[in-house]
């Protein structure tokens, strides 16, 4: 039997405080059924499907099932099986917590209920992750109930499985045919010689889930002693699970590069989050890619591991990585062929599970706040319908036993690269060097073209910033030998005039911001070669009251303009799959010519700055410009996309933002008609951009704040005069 390929939205339903954090409502998957259908076409055939006991039983003893009965009919008409999850971070309803006696029988009662309501499901997981769980509610005291001690972590997990003992009982007393997913999370631990005791002890602990269900933790066992004492278990307690064990049908593992950590005496090399110790040793708990010379061995170690230890069948229950796309394409292609090689040694892995299927948000807070970071999976839920990421497209292939084909799965993924490391390696390091066809990215002097090469160095995306003699894009020879010498997979158009009102009578402005263009979409379309290519704002007259989206028709008012509106409509007619990004008003840390930046320089010299007060636009910043069209291009995406931070300022306003968040004087700034600032194109009054395709920008307040940031970290690197004063 091949590999399967299951998949799962992300369905935390934790608790901080007294507020109860619902991953489905903020993913949408609460609210559309044909998500179901979405999984279904990948070729998934298991869903982790979340059967969430606080959201079915929020009121005691009142179980609302119509939204589970609606989508458990829906996955049976797709012939798609659920694997039932009834806690997922959580520590149950208002009434009870990971603390109280009374919740394994109460998450019994509850599983009962479930069963008998799905009486055909076979698949359950009564708790998700429970070790994690007690981890971070007992002992690190991020959820609820917020503990930080060895006795709160040890009586929740024995809770928690406890709980899934009485709840499997109950539900084999309906079903005896039922099986028992269980999942957990199996970070590795390595540490400095001084802190082996230390790693030993964390290596042993991440198995008690798995051990203390299938009946292994005695007197003998290595944890027997903590648990009795730092715990405070009872000898019945621990003998409950040996005398009655309740073995998984199927051992879920879940890894996270986060989850692999060093343990580094070297105190001084960190800053203090990363501190701690256990009473005896202080030490430093850091992510391992980021000081292991070693390359970390992830999956592959972790699936050969655990089908060794307990000789069951074993699954993949969660692949995700909160990153770059290529990156996010690279981790669950990286995380098939370990499983694929596990299997070739003879242990039964039987699925990968694409985890986080329509992105989760605010796991780097480890959804303790609200700050609405999103990180997209198989799909991204920014735009309406959901969209469709590389991700899904890879998901498919590997379902049907289709060989990948995206180019940047050629280049490895950044925890295989050197550039991994932020701290003196522990051991020689081991590194792949980055390879695989390139992008060319034209312009090699602009501020666009060289913030595109800077991201792609970063991403592990080979590239060539190529300047006007290596590829001149209005001579068509020159973009014949580029594309042959090169045989690049994608090409970045950054080239382009860009003075808008030298643009009113210089002929060369065409030249560059049309044929160009136009050369590009022609021989890209005919070697297959993606595009993406950039426009502007002034391509409306500004006669809006509401920002301007992809379909509002462009009629614009100066030469740039015409030039800009002129190559869309050429590049898209010769190469329909071409991405055309309208932006404006850039503003980057490494620039120093842009009006932000020269805004500051300004009033830091106690000058007087000046900036129209009747032109609206919507700023961007450049970093998230080049992410977002990075994202988009390798998901394949076509057509017009407007990208821009998320905001309304005039030009002066945005001024003033910026003086406000440097903390300058904004009474040197001043409004002004933009007619008397001697410009000779006629700009529209009112043309910020807004998107119907997809929300993806940030929003303006934060751009600029990483914007300072970011220029204050560049001055200090920089040996030349700051960018920003």
């Amino acid at each position: 039997m091949p590999l399967e390929l299951w998949a799962g939205p992300e369905c935390t339903f934790n608790r901080v405080g007294d507020r109860f954090k619902d991953q489905l409502a903020a993913s949408g998957f609460a609210e559309r059924l044909d998500d179901l259908d979405r999984l279904a076409g990948l070729g998934v055939r298991r869903v982790r499907f979340p059967l969430v006991w606080e959201r079915t039983e929020s009121e005691r003893g009142r179980f609302a099932w119509e939204w589970s009965d609606l989508r458990i009919a829906r996955l049976r008409e797709l012939g798609v099986a659920p694997i039932a999850g009834l806690v997922h971070h959580g520590s149950g309803p208002r009434w009870t917590d990971l603390l109280d006696p009374a919740f394994p029988e109460l998450l019994a009662g509850y599983a009962r209920a479930a069963a008998e309501r799905y009486p055909d499901v076979e698949d359950w997981t009564p708790v998700n992750e429970p070790l994690t769980t007690a981890r971070f509610s007992g002992l690190y005291g991020f959820w609820y109930p917020h503990r930080h001690d060895d006795a709160s972590f040890v009586r929740a997990l024995l809770h928690e499985l406890r709980g899934t003992v009485l709840a499997m009982r109950a539900i084999r007393e309906v079903n005896p045919r039922a099986r028992l997913v269980q999942t957990e999370d199996l970070g590795f631990i390595t540490s400095a010689p001084s802190l082996a005791d230390q790693a030993a002890f964390e290596n042993l602990r991440r198995w008690l889930t798995f051990d203390l269900l299938t009946g292994r933790v005695g007197p003998g066992h290595g944890l027997w002693d903590y648990l009795r004492t730092a715990g405070g278990a009872t000898e019945a307690e621990l003998l409950f699970f040996r005398d009655a064990p309740c073995p998984p049908d199927i051992v879920g593992i879940n890894s996270y590069l986060t989850s692999e950590r060093h343990l580094d005496d070297r105190v001084d090399l960190y800053p203090p989050h990363y501190l701690g110790g256990n009473g005896r040793d202080r030490y430093a708990d850091i992510e391992a890619v980021r000081v292991l010379g070693a390359i970390v061995g992830s999956f592959e170690a972790r699936l050969r591991e655990t089908a060794q230890r307990y000789g069951l069948p074993v699954a993949i229950t969660e692949v995700h990585l909160g990153c770059t796309r290529e990156e996010q394409l690279r981790w669950l292609h990286h995380a098939w062929r370990g499983a694929e090689a596990v299997r070739a040694e003879g242990h039964d892995i039987r699925a990968l599970t694409c985890w986080a299927a329509f992105g989760s948000h605010d796991w780097n807070s480890l959804v303790t706040r609200d700050d609405g970071h999103y990180e997209p999976g198989l799909w991204d839920v920014r735009s309406d319908p959901p969209r469709p990421t590389a991700l899904a497209a890879l998901a498919r292939e590997l379902a049907t036993g289709q060989a990948p084909t995206h180019p940047v799965l050629d280049a490895p993924g950044w925890w295989q690269r050197e550039d991994r490391l932020a701290y003196p390696a522990h051991g020689d390091v081991q590194a792949a060097r980055v390879r695989g066809r390139p992008l060319l990215i034209t312009g090699a002097t602009g501020t666009l073209g060289q913030a595109f090469a800077h991201a792609c160095r970063s991403r592990g995306l080979p590239y060539h910033l190529l300047h006007r003699a290596e590829l001149d894009v209005g001579d068509p020879a020159s973009v014949e030998a580029a594309l042959e010498h090169w045989q690049p997979w994608a090409i970045v158009n950054t080239a382009g005039f860009v003075r808008v009102d030298d643009a009113e009578d210089d002929g060369r402005q065409w030249r560059e911001n049309v044929t160009g263009p136009q050369l590009l979409a022609q021989a890209c379309a005919r070697e297959g070669v993606r595009l993406v290519t950039f426009s502007s704002d002034l391509v409306f007259d500004g006669l809006h009251t509401a920002p301007y989206i992809e379909r509002d028709m462009p009629r614009p008012l100066n030469a740039y303009g015409r030039a800009k509106h002129e190559a869309e409509r050429r590049v898209l007619a010769l190469a329909p799959g071409a991405l055309v990004v309208r932006t404006a008003a850039f503003f980057g840390p490494h620039d120093r010519h842009n009006f932000v930046t020269c805004a500051l320089g300004a009033l830091r010299r106690g000058e007087r700055w000046q900036a129209a007060q009747d032109q609206w636009i919507s700023p961007t910043y450049v970093p998230d410009l080049v992410s977002a069209t990075l994202d988009l291009l390798v998901d394949g995406e076509s057509g017009i996309w407007h990208l821009a931070n998320r905001g309304v300022v005039s030009w002066a306003d945005l001024a003033l933002m910026a003086a406000g968040a440097a903390r300058l004087d904004t009474t040197l700034i001043e409004p002004v008609p933009g007619n008397a600032l001697g410009q000779r194109a006629v700009r529209p009054r009112y043309v910020p951009l807004a998107s119907e395709r997809g929300v993806i920008m940030p929003v303006l307040e934060d751009a600029l704040g990483r914007y300072l940031a970011e220029a204050a970290a560049h001055a200090a690197r920089s040996t030349e005069a700051p960018a920003l004063p």
